[in-house]
């Protein structure tokens, strides 16, 4: 099942460093179609761009503050430490717009996309006008940022957020699908991209600390006769890509926080997450209500 994941450096294409589904990528999926992901690592004053083409985009700082010229409009967004230190400013360009990102200090981005026709306005979402969904209960509890969701964003056809979880607990759990067009499900591809860290207040010592190999494990399953059997080791820009299929959990191993953001888009008349759970475990949501959220929660600056 090599082709659904991609360790870091395995969809490299020029200065981008994960370059996937997109109209210029040059790792070529088959049968993905709808959602693409692009990342970069900008040493100080550098830059990449993209050229205008029917892809709506959104560019979400990871580490660093960066500027994003839009048809040659400059915004600014101001970044984060990392990806564990709560919301970004994150930039919606709409479509046939050529994007040029550009770092001062220098950062890690990742933009991501989907093929798109409809056109809506460049808009920039601060961080303190993003959303902040604390999920689940007990050792199901995420937090998730819905920064491109439907309910905070104006867009064609993607569905954008990231949820941090921390060390120790299960997210995208129970496992769900939305692969088909019915009543209650929506079709959706899906990217995972993930970042890992060393938990804070562990005995080992500051996320730096010599030997230490910050992992979480991802996974997807059939849910009819095409199959797919996924159970991969995650780490720091590694992705994950999901065509159909039952997908979750995605666990954040003890001792070690976990960081995805999740690019959803597909070709049916409605922008909506739309969900089935695997039959088997889908009772644990009903064992939330009798459970605390997670006193780690929320993850800010």
């Amino acid at each position: 099942m090599a082709k659904w994941v991609y360790p870091l450096g395995t969809a490299k294409d020029g200065d981008w460093q994960v370059s996937l589904g997109g109209h210029d990528s040059s790792t070529a999926v088959d049968g993905w179609e709808h959602t693409g992901l692009k990342v970069a690592e900008l040493a100080p004053g550098a830059s990449v761009s993209l050229e205008a083409t029917g892809e709506e985009r959104i560019v979400v700082p990871l580490v660093g503050a960066f500027e994003v010229a839009v048809d040659g409009v400059v915004h600014s967004l101001r970044g984060r430490a990392s990806v564990f230190a709560g919301p970004s400013d994150v930039l919606y360009t709409g479509i046939g717009k050529s994007v040029e990102i550009s770092s001062a200090q220098g950062g890690r981005v990742a933009v991501a996309l989907a093929s798109a026709k409809a056109e809506y306005p460049t808009r920039l979402v601060r961080a303190e006008e993003t959303p902040v969904e604390l999920r689940g209960a007990g050792n199901c509890s995420r937090q998730v940022h819905n920064f491109g969701t439907p309910a905070a964003l104006e867009a064609d056809r993607f569905i954008v957020c990231e949820v941090i979880t921390p060390a120790g607990n299960w997210s995208s759990y129970p496992p769900h699908k939305h692969d088909e067009e019915k009543d209650g499900e929506t079709f959706l591809e899906e990217i995972y991209y993930f970042e890992t860290r060393l938990a804070p207040g562990s005995p080992m010592g500051s996320e730096a600390a010599a030997g230490q190999d910050p992992v979480g494990y991802a996974r997807v399953y059939a849910s009819d006769d095409r199959p797919i059997d996924v159970n991969a080791e995650v780490r720091t820009g590694d992705v994950v890509l999901v065509p159909y299929g039952w997908h979750g959990p995605a666990m954040a191993a003890p001792g070690y926080d976990l960081y995805y953001l999740n690019v959803m888009a597909g070709p049916g008349r409605v922008r909506e997450w739309l969900i089935s759970d695997d039959p088997h475990h889908g009772w644990i949501r009903a064992t939330w209500d009798a459970q605390q959220v997670d006193a780690r929660l929320p993850f800010t600056a």
